[in-house]
């Protein structure tokens, strides 16, 4: 049997996905969200959903995390009788996990393929910067790729997007996390109530935490936000031309910040107080960029 190339593999995923959404009478999303480590009880504030096992899905990689679930659900979100259709990752695979940068990114490329033109994207992330505790969201507005990779290495294929707005050999990342996006996001939290601040996210390939002096390196070139996770998936978002909006929870104060040690237990349970937050939030968010 031959070997089919990325694309291939990817419009096969996102036909399948088609197929269910349409025999399940909904609507194809244009708006994708991923999420991370302890928030994916998110997803169960859709109404009128689907959830598809990432096992059943042509091609596509099986998490293993624990605090992720890996299934796709599809359906709707909104708030104050505004809703959008929505596709919701409940989890996603690393580098850590043995994936490839290619595997990795994978499902944003079936995203893409489906139609999806803009994702969140939110993770679990040890905080830095001083006044980002536990428990607290922010925007990001940069990152930094430290894992020594990137999944565009390889030849390029156009097909995933339209050049030359996308799909380009090379293609600027300046505004990777776009302005729109955040400025409507810290908009719609003011009127919630709650202050979102802005950071930069550092990404490394885990599965090890930082160690106290690596977290004074990152803090040195300017990060505020560490984490395994995102920052591929925002490259191939990108390459694609779809538009990203980037949300870190901070779970636990980096390596060294205090004196205690990182469990991954404490990421887990930041998520879960957090969710209820992040639901308001994204319910809020979904029909403001899904309807563009």
């Amino acid at each position: 049997m031959p070997i089919l190339d990325l694309y291939t593999r990817a419009e096969a995923a996102a036909e399948f996905l088609r197929e269910r959404i349409v025999a399940a009478g909904l609507v194809i999303p244009r708006l994708g969200m991923v999420l991370g480590s302890g928030l994916g009880g998110v997803a169960t504030r859709l109404s009128g959903s689907i959830a598809i096992p990432y096992a059943e899905i042509p091609h596509f990689p099986r998490a293993t995390v624990e605090g992720h679930a890996g299934r796709l659900v599809v359906g709707s979100l909104g708030a104050n009788g505004a809703s959008a259709a929505v596709a919701v990752m409940q989890g996603r695979v690393h580098a850590y996990e043995g994936y490839s940068s290619e595997e990795v990114t994978f499902p944003m490329r079936v995203l893409g393929r489906l139609g999806v033109s803009a994702v969140i994207l939110t993770n679990a992330a040890g905080g830095i910067r001083a006044d980002l505790r536990p428990g607290q969201f922010a925007l990001i507005a940069d990152h930094i790729n430290f894992t020594g990779s990137n999944p565009c290495t390889g030849q390029n294929d156009e097909r995933f997007g339209a050049p030359p707005a996308s799909g380009q050999r090379f293609f600027d990342m300046s505004t990777a996390y776009s302005p729109r996006l955040r400025a409507l996001a810290r908009n719609v939290a003011e009127r919630q109530g709650w202050t979102l601040t802005e950071g930069t996210y550092l990404c490394v390939s885990g599965p090890s935490f930082e160690t106290p002096a690596e977290i004074r390196a990152f803090r040195t070139l300017g990060a505020d936000l560490v984490g395994m996770s995102t920052v591929q998936e925002v490259i191939v978002a990108r390459h694609m031309g779809i538009e990203v909006l980037g949300i870190s929870l901070a779970t636990n104060m980096a390596a060294g910040v205090l004196p205690q040690e990182i469990q991954h237990a404490e990421v887990i349970e930041a998520g879960l107080k957090a969710e209820a937050q992040l639901a308001s939030l994204l319910a809020a968010l979904a029909p403001l960029i899904g309807c563009r």
